[in-house]
């Protein structure tokens, strides 16, 4: 008895499919290949030599040889292959240099432009303080004498000048220059005024110490003829003013008591 055998067809539509893929993958590969080849050579050429460098800025501190002196030599940098960053890290390591940009200008030329750091303030015998209370230069040859002097522990540098752009204003506000802010080792705080008044306020309740000067000390001062020395703030419930001697013994003037230093 014969037997009726089925035989299942081989799928030769898939292998061929397949075979066409990998063609497909083969001339995308080597189209790549030839846009890498031809983007490689195009970036060969663009790739030149820096022929210029530009530096631009307000100049007071810091000369535009001093700049380029930062850059170092660029002999063999490319245009396109030079590292901007890094360029830029450099002019910012200059001590009177805040803030430096490097940007490329086709065909072939590097723009420097660079903004100067803006002294606000000294720190003790000849540091510099700039406008966020960082110490950017720890000895400076030249200190304007209309700057503010700062002084207080290593590492207090931004508290101080916190507590110096605290008070500047309400000072302003009642007619008094504020000269200096003193933080020392104990942390006590003391100020001098434009006129030379030293104003001591201590360690604790700073706040409230210099509301009360404010709004008693100040109307007390402008009522008086003769100018006071120094006004010590450290009393939970008053202060005392020690005034410049005209005439007759120097007097010092108590107002309240229970010393709280």
């Amino acid at each position: 008895m014969a037997r009726n055998r089925r035989r299942t067809p081989v799928s030769k539509p898939r292998w061929r499919l397949s075979a066409l893929r990998l063609r497909q993958l083969i001339s995308l590969a080597a189209l790549l290949g030839v846009g890498i080849v031809v983007l490689w050579g195009a970036l060969r050429v663009l790739d030149r030599p820096i022929r210029a460098i530009t530096i631009s800025g307000d100049f007071e501190r810091v000369s535009p040889v001093q700049i380029e002196a930062a850059l170092g030599s660029l002999d063999g940098v490319g245009f396109l292959s030079a590292d901007l960053d890094k360029l830029q890290r450099r002019v910012e390591k200059l001590a009177w240099v805040e803030q430096a940009g490097v940007q490329r200008r086709w065909p072939g030329e590097l723009s420097v432009t660079v903004i100067e750091q803006t002294p606000a303030a000294r720190w003790r015998d000849d540091g510099l303080l700039n406008t966020r209370g960082d110490l950017f230069l720890k000895s400076a040859r030249h200190i304007p004498a209309e700057l503010p002097s700062l002084v207080g522990p290593p590492g207090s540098e931004a508290r101080v000048a916190r507590r110096y752009l605290e008070m500047r204003g309400p000072l302003a506000e009642s007619g008094y220059q504020l000269a200096a802010v003193h933080l020392d080792d104990r942390g006590a705080w003391r100020i001098q005024l434009g006129n030379g008044l030293e104003v001591r306020f201590g360690r604790q309740q700073f706040e409230q110490r210099f509301a009360r000067f404010l709004a008693l000390v100040t109307p007390l001062l402008a009522s008086r003829d003769t100018g006071a020395r120094h006004v010590d703030m450290r009393y939970s419930r008053g202060f005392t003013v020690a005034w410049t001697p005209v005439s007759r013994k120097e007097q010092e003037e108590q107002v309240g008591m229970d010393t709280n230093v």
